[in-house]
């Protein structure tokens, strides 16, 4: 499976973007596909998941209510939609995939490259 993130910028603060992570490859073998972030000096950290097949999403207390995530399986595509974004959302966003439900980020084995996303105060 490979994994290409898009969509990150420069954006203020309240404002939004929706990230995408296309997949190919073998995604017949996918189960979850999950967003993790990383800012400068800290853990990288999960911030979402969701279900392949079905409609099961999971999402991190700090984003919960703000950001939502979506796929097209028609597109092989996941989205992360971010609303009302903060300076402390500033990281590189990962997307990853999973043969199981898990938001840690060791359960996740096909990660890619990371977009990065910046909000200004």
């Amino acid at each position: 499976v490979q994994l290409q993130a898009s969509g990150g910028g420069l954006v203020q603060a309240g404002g939004s973007l929706t990230l995408a992570c296309a997949a190919s490859g073998r995604t017949s073998s996918i189960y979850v596909m999950g967003w993790f972030r990383q800012a400068p000096g800290k853990e990288r950290e999960f911030v979402a998941f969701i279900l392949w097949s079905g409609s099961g999403t999971y999402y991190a207390d700090s984003v919960k209510g703000r950001f939502n995530v979506s796929r097209d399986n028609a597109k092989n595509t996941v989205y992360l939609q971010m609303n009302n974004l903060q300076p402390e959302d500033t990281a590189v966003y990962y997307c990853a995939r999973s043969p199981h439900i898990a938001t840690q980020g060791r359960n996740y084995d096909y990660w890619g490259q990371g977009t990065q996303v910046t909000v200004s105060s």
